[in-house]
Parts: C-alpha cells; structure tokens; sequence
C-alpha cells in the first residue's frame, strides 16, 4: 500500500467502500474472484466525495457514511411505480404518519404511512404516473411515479394505426408488432452538396426513403455536441455534451435556402485559400471525412449565415420576425444548459487557440464554475460569440427534429431511435456545466477479460451515484429528456452501466479499476416515465457479461435488449441459434458498429485488419494466431451457412460460399426470420459493405468514425438491388410478424408489493 491507503488502513477503507457502493471483491469473466487494491478505492472515494487520504479524514467520512444508514435522510426526490406500495428509505417515521401528494396535474391524495413492522414505511399505490409533490410533514420532496413498463413497440403501433400490415393494408392484422428498421451512421451519409459528411438533411431523406419501403424506424449514431475548437475528436461515443446537437451535421441551406448559402460559399476564401466554393467541393469528393477541415469549413460557412442573421433578420424587419422570435424562443427554453454549453463553446476556443490550454480544469479558476461572477462577465462581453454557438445549436435543433417529422410523416410508427452514449469527455461541456453531479479524474471503462486482457478506460466520466441522489436526479433528467426531444425512441450505449460501472483513476492501468453500483431501480423508474411522457421506445444495449437477472429487469421495466447474430451461438459456440430461439424482448440485428459487417465477418476482414494494426497477440505455443483465427472462422462460416439452411433462409444440398461472396440476403433474411419485435438491418449489410465502421482499441491505425457512401442515398435508392433487398425484407418480416405469438408487452402485470431494489 501507498502511504495515503496506509495512513488509513485497508480494512477502513474496504468498510467505507463498500458503503459507497464499490464492489471490494469483484469476479472476472473466468469466475476468479479479485480484491480491489487499497489504493485505488481511496483515490475513486476521493472522486465521490469521500476523502479518506488521512486516518483523521477516513473516520471522518465513515462516520458520516455509518450515520446516513443508521437514519437516512428523506433524498430530494423519490421514485415509486404506478400501483405499487412504495417504501419511502428512511426509517424516523411515525407509524400511521400523514402525508399529502399534490399530484402534476392537479388534484390531492391524501393517507397514513403505512409500517409492516421490521420495515420501512409505506405511502399507499398511486396510479397516476408523473412529477408529484410528497409532504411529510415539514418536508416537501419531489415523488417521481413511473408506469409499470416503457412504451413499447406495440404502443407504437398502435398509436400509429396499428401494426405495420393494418397501416399499410386495410387488412386485421395480429396485436403482436414485427418490425423492422435500418441502422445508419449519420455521418456517412451521402447526398450532393454536402460538403463532406452526412448531415440533418440526408438523414431526412433516409428516413422517407426507408419508410417507402415498409421501414418503422431509423437508428442512428449518437448526435451529442463535440468540441467547436477542437474537431480531431470524432468519436460520437465521447462528446463533449450529451445534452446538445453536434453542429457538424447541420445544412447551412436548411433554414436561410440556397440562394443564401450560395452566396456565402462564392465569397471568397482566407488569404491564399481556395474560394469556399472549391473547398465545399473537395471536401466532399473524398472518400473518408476529413473532420478537422470539414469542422473548421461548416463553421465558417455557418458564421457568415450567423451575420447574415444578426444584420437582417435580429435586425427587426417585419419579414424576418418570424425566425428572429423562433430563436429567441429556442433559447428561452434551453434555459442554464443551453446557455451554459454556448459559453463553454465560446470560452474553450479562446483557452485553446490563445493558450494553448484542452481542459477546462486547466483554466483560470475563476472560468472553472460557469456560476462564477466572472464567467458571467464573460458571456457579457463576448454576448456575440456566445450567440454564435446558441444559434448553431438552433440550427441543429431544427435539423433533428425535421428528420424525424419526416420520418413520421413518411409512416413510420417510430421514426429516429437516438443514440445514449454512456458518458461524456471529461474535459467536455457537461462536466463543467454539471461538475458537482459528474466523477473527476476517472474514467469509465471496463475490466480484464477474455477478449482485452489489459483492460479499457474509454477516458469518459459519467455522473456520481452518490450525487444523482443528493442532487435529485436532475442532471439525470436532463439528460434523458434532451436525447429523449429528438425521436420516437432512445438506445442506451452499455446499459449496464445503469447497474455498475467500472472506474478507473485518472493515469492509472485500466485493470487498477473497481466496479461502483449505481441505483438501477431508481434510473429503470425515471426512464420509464420520461419514456411514456416522449412516447418513445427504449432499448438498452445490454451486451457483454451481463448480471444474472439483469436482462430480467429490462424486460419487465420494458426496455428491449439487443440480440446480434454473430454472438447468438450455443454455449460450446458449436452452432448458431435459430431464429424461433431469439428473444422476444430484445430487438434482433446482424451486426454494431463495434463488431464486422456481414461481408466483413464472412471474408474475415476483421481477422486481417486486427493483425495489420498490431491487435494480434503471439501464442505460447508458437502457433500462428492469424492462421487459427481463420480457421475457427472457416468453421464457424459453415456452422452459420447450416443454420441459414435449417431456417429455410438459403438453399439445401449445397455448401457455405467462398469468402468472397457473402450471403448477405440469408443473414438479412435470418434476423427478418426471429420473433423479436424490431429486426434492424445496419445500413452497411444492405449495401454489402465490407468495412466496418469502428474498430474498438484503434484510433489512427483504422479509420474509425469516417468511412462514406460510395455514393448519394438518391442514387443507392434508385439501385434495383437495394429496392429488392428491401422488399424481400419486409415481406419476410411480415410473414414473423403473422407467425409471432409474442405478448404485446414484455411487461409483467402490475403489483401492490413495494418493489425493493
């Protein structure tokens, strides 16, 4: 032990841990059993709050930590679900106690705790879901009361006009929804005029052009805000916020049109540049994205629509009123969030450009609290540049939402299924604007295990346990509702994170880790309720090792899974699931961004881009790593090709093809074959791609987050191949969806028990 876990001694540390919640003794994924070092719990308690640096200090927080268990103090907020008895955690009531729930809208309950003896006090089932006042007493919480389950498919559906065979037929149709939608990253989208990277625009005519083809919904990679000042950070999965848009994906012609933004890109370029005009084309002539200058081009194009703006339309004319008083109201109703992202933007670029400085941590004390006098002087003086980033992010705003009115407008019962990630950069807007609900200097990560034996820290936080409660969830809310505005449903990067996430110290080996629980059954009731109020699906990317009973729970909170073909196998990996095996509660793909394309598994790209990049480990036994992995894969390509033909989805009596040629429509059709009630078709196994978008453990050695179309969604579209492929699909979904015999909600029938975590 170090002298700081020495001063406190092991045994207190380990006591004030697992009061916090860490994990002291966790099981890897060969079943040994490991012992955090005493170390690393007193450096990730310091990150919650709870210093034990000193042995004076480490008495100190268990003390407070041993009074909180023995009379918890009544949270700020307190979840319940629809007719359930909730058990409200503290213990310092009286028995038969009053209280009074003033209910969101309108209207009193009122009752008497109710105390089971040996148990924690009861408020009787309420069955109206909502954002209630609770008063005991002379406190006043707020009682957040969720229904039983999510929306779900089936309510989807049915609000639409029901199943996808009665709204596009006049037909009945079963009660049981089988659908079906296309996954897409946003940024490779292709459409002419673009400028060199998929933006809101393209991903409106995707969505019209999927649902004319029978598609209900669209998921898309995460669109959270990035860094203005800084464009080489790209990966959508660690944004600076997840409560705003990411600005590099608006079309400068989607409000102002384009004589406008002809105007500006025949203007002239820098001194010595290429006129804009010239550079938009390049741009967008390449075949991968080069963000830095397709980031730093978007915003001066957008700059000069931002002076356009201010000289014409905030200038009063009656004429431009109208988009003057939308701005201003979008930034009403952004409120602290919005503003406090827009100065961020506005600070860091400054910091960045003039000092040289990429964290926020790192800057004048007086800019590190947005509620600082001095940040606010800031925003004063530089009020034109924090209303540029406001104004991008206006823009944005529009852009998204229009995608997905499109979308619904074109048929789809869903539309857009926006993408949660499961943190944030550090050095991000949302950890200065929320630092006191988010851990610092740790990162979010995951332990050893079979396939990464050193361990990940993905260089994320995320908020702190221990501040979600004291603080009331807010910042929790916050989030959920901003990525919630966007579509008709919500996918939640690693939601195993809502159970326990593994942390690492700032600088430390990603193994030097412990696992922190975090409330899951508080986060399954606010998702659940935030998800009736948006009236969207939510489906939790739940893959890995996964918890016993935890798919369980999803299930009956009505979260879906995700079930992906390349891991359906038996438990010796033998053989692959048939499709009447897969989950009904889980939606059903070929594949994610992280894992090979269809083309890409069955040639064994994968196997060959990890071995150029230096990703294959030597064996002991000396045998050629690369050699085996292609030959388990050659079995494997024929235990698939099996399992093709056992499900009636390729042709009996004949052998896997080669490696060159793909089965790409038995994969398809494979998932299109399974019960589940959402079968996704990643946009890349439609068109036969080989590469796939993102290869975990690279950064510059694979061009992760910036492959293209080859071509525009126009031209793909009008490709009989891809129109086929499509309509071969959805008739072979239609075909599931007769055949399916699923409940219409993966939810259990409601309860009066208290529902304990």
């Amino acid at each position: 032990m170090s002298g700081r876990a020495a001063a406190s001694g092991r045994e207190t540390i380990e006591r004030i841990a697992a009061r916090a919640g860490f994990e002291v003794h966790w099981e890897d994924a060969n079943k040994a059993t490991h012992r955090v070092k005493p170390d690393t719990l007193a450096t990730l308690l310091t990150a919650l709050g709870l210093p034990c640096d000193t042995r004076e200090q480490a008495k100190e927080t268990l003390a407070m930590l041993d009074a909180e268990r023995a009379e918890p103090p009544l949270p700020p907020l307190v979840t319940a679900e629809c007719h359930r008895a909730t058990a409200l955690p503290v213990a310092s009531l009286n028995a038969g106690a009053t209280y009074r729930i003033e209910l969101e809208r309108g209207g009193v309950i009122e009752g008497r705790l109710g105390t089971p003896k040996g148990e924690s006090p009861l408020l009787a089932p309420i069955s109206e879901p909502g954002y209630h006042v609770l008063e005991l007493g002379d406190q006043r919480v707020r009682l957040a009361v969720a229904p039983p389950r999510c929306y779900t498919i089936a309510d989807a559906c049915r609000d639409a006009g029901g199943p996808p065979e009665a709204r596009r037929t006049n037909d009945d149709a079963p009660r049981a929804a089988a659908i079906w939608g296309i996954g897409a990253q946003l940024y490779g989208l292709r459409r002419v005029g673009d400028g060199g990277i998929g933006d809101y625009t393209a991903l409106a005519s995707l969505a019209r052009r999927g649902a004319q083809a029978g598609a209900d919904a669209m998921a898309i990679s995460p669109t959270h805000a990035m860094f203005s000042a800084d464009p080489g950070k790209i990966s959508p999965y660690s944004p600076s916020s997840r409560l705003l848009l990411n600005v590099a994906h608006i079309d400068p012609a989607s409000v102002f049109g384009a004589d406008a933004f002809a105007a500006v890109l025949d203007a002239h370029g820098a001194e010595g540049a290429a006129p804009l005009r010239e550079q938009w084309a390049a741009l967008e002539a390449l075949p991968l994205i080069d963000w830095r200058n397709v980031v730093k081009l978007r915003l001066t194009v957008l700059r000069a629509l931002y002076e356009r703006f201010c000289a014409h339309e905030r200038a009063g004319t009656s004429a431009a009123a109208p988009l003057a008083r939308d701005f201003d109201a979008f930034c009403a109703q952004g409120g602290h969030a919005l503003e406090d992202h827009a100065r961020f933007e506005a600070i860091d670029a400054i910091q960045r450009g003039q000092h040289g400085i990429g964290h926020w941590r790192d800057w004048p004390d007086s800019l590190t609290d947005p509620r600082h006098p001095r940040v606010q002087a800031f925003a004063r003086e530089h009020r034109h540049e924090v209303d540029f980033h406001l104004f991008l992010q206006w823009l944005a705003a529009k852009g998204l939402k229009g995608a997905q009115q499109a979308a619904r407008e074109a048929g789809m019962a869903i539309g857009l299924v926006t993408d949660l990630a499961v943190g944030c950069d550090g050095a991000g807007s949302h950890a200065w604007s929320y630092r006191d609900d988010m851990l610092q200097r740790v990162s979010v990560g995951a332990p050893p295990d079979l396939f990464n034996q050193a361990g990940q820290a993905w260089g994320l936080t995320t908020f702190s346990p221990r501040a979600m409660r004291t603080q009331g969830f807010s910042a929790f809310i916050d989030m959920l509702r901003a990525t919630f505005a966007y579509g008709g449903g919500l996918r939640i990067d690693h939601v195993l994170g809502l159970q326990r996430l593994w942390l690492v110290p700032e600088g430390a080996s990603a193994a030097d880790g412990a696992y922190l629980r975090y409330p899951l059954t508080d986060c399954l009731r606010l998702i659940a309720l935030e998800s009736l109020r948006h009236r969207a699906i939510v489906i939790g990317e739940d893959l890995g090792t996964v918890p016993d009973g935890f798919r369980e729970r999803l299930a009956r909170h009505g979260l879906l899974g995700i079930r992906v073909l390349w891991c359906e196998r038996s438990a010796d990996r033998g053989s692959f699931t048939a499709p009447p095996q897969w989950s009904r509660t889980a939606i059903a793909t070929t594949t994610t961004h992280d894992l090979p394309t269809v083309a890409g598994w069955w040639s064994g790209a994968d196997i060959a881009w990890r071995d150029r990049i230096g990703q294959t480990a030597p064996r002991a036994d000396g045998r050629d790593p690369v050699a085996l992995a292609n030959a388990e894969r050659a079995a494997d390509r024929h235990a698939l090709w099996r399992a093709f033909q056992l499900a009636g989805v390729a042709a009996t009596g004949v052998g896997a093809p080669p490696k060159d040629q793909a089965p790409i429509d038995e994969a398809l059709g494979f998932v299109a074959s399974t019960p589940a009630p959402l079968a996704l078709y990643p946009l890349e196994d439609l068109l036969g791609l080989t590469d796939q978008p993102n290869l975990p453990g690279s950064i510059d050695e694979h061009p992760n987050w910036r492959r293209r179309l080859d071509a525009p969604l126009d031209a793909l579209f009008e490709d009989s191949a891809l129109n086929d492929r499509l309509l071969a699909l959805a008739n072979k979904r239609g075909r599931a969806a007769r055949s399916s015999t699923a409940p219409a909600s993966p939810a259990t029938a409601p309860s009066e028990s208290p529902d304990k975590p």
